[in-house]
């Protein structure tokens, strides 16, 4: 779910200065469709993971508990972040123009 910490480009530095133009690699709309499916993708491990144990299939009952920990914090967050957009957007709405 989440990315490993990248080192810091020599054009991320340029960017940063103002010596050169930011160009967005995705949209914003693209970039929470695709955390949105990671989150999805994470919930139907977990849930695959209960189906094992239940059946017999998986003997690890550690890898399940991992499994299902990252669905659920990987969601909690997923909560927390369109609780906070929701909050920007109502916020916008009761600006006066």
């Amino acid at each position: 779910m989440t990315d490993s910490i990248k080192p810091i480009t020599q054009q991320q530095i340029e960017i940063q200065q103002g010596t050169k133009e930011a160009k967005p690699s995705e949209d914003f709309g693209q970039m929470l469709k695709d955390s949105i499916d990671r989150v999805n993708k994470l919930q139907k491990e977990a849930e695959s993971a209960i189906e094992g144990l239940a059946t017999g299939e998986l003997k690890n009952v550690h890898d399940a508990m991992i499994a299902i920990e990252k669905a659920n914090v990987s969601f909690n967050l997923m909560l927390q972040v369109r609780n906070k957009l929701v909050k920007a957007y109502e916020e916008i709405m009761r600006m006066q123009i």
